[in-house]
């Protein structure tokens, strides 16, 4: 379907984004019979297109006399800069995230954990979080989303063993392989501690050669990810559509509907609209949309009469650990493993999870980075001074973590309003502004993760790599466009709705008042199923698996 096709077409659902929410939810529609339309910024991996797979797109600048943006596109990765003014001054980065069909799911680990029962409660588990703006509650509960998160397990094809620590007897994947002798090393030695680790649940195939394809598009088709599993039967089976390479610049809306959404797709704008819109960008991209958005109808932007949109942004703590076991990792091997959960809950402190990481980028890319970290957080001098050592230390970085094995610690984060998507400042498209400060209750929750950590990992050799207070290495982002009970307190009602809006919703992470300890992706699909139930009514998406 071409760009005059598109013009001023109307559809069932129009829906702004292809990653866990945006296609798992379009996939429940069309599949019911739903006339869909995907609207993707970035450029499209399926099958028979140019996509980098297989490699970190880093590795392939400079071939070809390529423009770096133009193989980040190629590889399924953001090419929006982020202009960080957490410090007052601008510092402008591309995130490692998604953009492409699949979204940031095209890029993940795979791993597809449930909340917790608690995470639903969150402020019992934090009844000194002053200043913070968590909800006694969420207004779903566990039970209401259990049929969903057993869904979208099911469609996903997760596999793994059951978490001891789980009290979910419905919790039965399918057996994944064995793990590697260097992560069963690890795995006993924590169990020896009397923690409870499990093989994570993954949405691998584990096909033949299956190294994990952690952080860049999978080539061995093993990665269920949201393109493979729902937006592409979505296309080739439901009737559903897709344009990529698509930028929708704004939403128009009166004071009761959402009347029209204005694309932009290589230097011509045009413009469809649907019974219903749902937004699913990512929880940057949704809040920057809707507060670029204004109108006489909505000075403040699209569905914005609480004045939230774009707080509350939350984002995971994620430390990296390098261990050195006595075993040597496999050389091939980039899969998550195992995790534990029992610093989740721990002693009245509610931290995270623990989980091994699959391998880390080239040390070509590590001394890159390290390089721009030290330019921006300590002097540039110093980093100049290590420009000159740089092309010793990319084959140091090589060897040394050959031989590591990488645990990460997934911590909780609060919402805090000041913590926020920013409204644009100059035109529409130019970039996303975020302000965002780990504050000093939660640079303790970090510490205390860290002296866990240490106190754990004391049989071996080990190296702590900071990430948690790096705003550059944002994960899992969330809460810019809460749901909640109150039109005062929240954007969107229970069921995604936006308040005051009869055909708006929200399926990214977005929705989420709280954050919770550990990956968000299983969440996030299994919401969208509900929410496509909630429309679909008695045909219910829980069917779609």
């Amino acid at each position: 379907m071409n760009d005059i096709d598109l013009d001023g077409s109307e559809w069932d659902a129009v829906i702004v984004g292809t990653g866990m929410g945006g296609a798992t939810f379009g996939y429940a529609l069309a599949r019911a019979g739903w006339r869909v339309l995907f609207c993707e910024r970035g450029r499209s991996s399926l099958a028979g297109r140019d996509a980098l797979r297989d490699v970190y797109p880093e590795m392939r600048f400079g071939e070809g006399g390529r423009d770096e943006r133009d193989v980040l596109s190629a590889a399924g990765r953001y090419v929006v800069p982020i202009d960080d003014l957490s410090s007052g001054r601008s510092k402008r980065f591309l995130p490692f995230m998604g953009m492409g069909t699949g979204g940031s799911s095209a890029l993940y680990g795979m791993v597809l954990e449930r909340f917790f029962p608690a995470d639903f409660e969150p402020r019992r588990h934090y009844p000194d979080a002053e200043g913070s703006t968590l909800p006694e509650r969420w207004p779903i509960t566990y039970a209401d989303l259990l049929p969903y998160y057993e869904a979208a397990e099911r469609l996903y094809r997760v596999r793994g063993t059951r978490d001891p620590l789980r009290p979910d007897a419905s919790m039965q994947h399918a057996e994944p392989p064995p793990m590697s002798a260097a992560a069963r090393e690890l795995g006993e030695s924590l169990a020896s501690q009397g923690l409870h680790p499990y093989q994570l649940p993954l949405a691998c195939e584990y096909v033949a050669g299956c190294r994990g394809c952690q952080g860049y598009l999978c080539g061995s088709g093993c990665k269920n990810d949201s393109a493979r599993v729902c937006l592409a039967p979505a296309l080739a089976a439901h009737g559903a559509r897709l344009v990529d390479e698509c930028e929708v610049v704004r939403i128009d809306a009166d004071r009761e509907r959402v009347t029209g959404v204005i694309c932009r797709r290589r230097g011509k704008e045009f413009r469809v609209s649907g019974r219903i819109v749902a937004l699913a960008a990512g929880a940057l991209a949704t809040p920057s949309l809707l507060l670029q958005s204004r109108s006489t109808a909505w000075p403040d932007g699209v569905a914005n009469d609480s004045g939230l949109v774009g707080h509350n942004l939350m984002r995971h703590y994620i430390d990296l650990y390098a261990v050195f076991p006595k075993a040597r990792p496999d050389a091939d091997g980039n899969a998550k493993e195992f995790g534990c959960n029992d610093l989740y809950l721990a002693d009245g402190v509610k931290l995270g999870a623990i989980q091994s990481f699959g391998k880390l980028p080239p040390g070509a890319m590590i001394a890159n980075d390290l390089q721009r970290d030290l330019r921006q957080q300590v002097h540039p001098a110093a980093a100049a001074a290590f420009g000159l050592v740089k092309p010793i230390m990319r084959p140091i970085f090589d060897l040394l973590f050959s031989r590591a094995t990488i645990l990460a610690t997934i911590i909780e984060d609060l919402p805090q309003p000041e913590n926020r998507v920013l409204p644009p400042a100059g035109a529409a498209g130019e970039g996303i502004s975020i302000s965002y400060r780990v504050n000093a209750r939660e640079g303790s929750r970090i510490e205390r993760m860290r002296e866990h950590m240490k106190r754990l990992l004391r049989p071996y050799r080990h190296l702590l790599i900071k990430q948690a207070e790096n705003n550059e290495r944002i994960a899992h982002a969330c809460g810019t466009c809460r749901f909640g009970d109150d039109p005062a307190s929240s954007v969107l009602d229970a069921n995604n709705r936006a308040h005051g809006l009869a055909n708006l919703y929200v399926v990214d992470a977005s929705f989420f008042p709280s954050s919770g300890g550990t990956n968000p992706a299983l969440t996030i699909a299994a919401n969208a199923l509900r929410v496509a139930d909630h429309l679909l009514g008695e045909a219910g998406a829980k069917a779609v698996a």
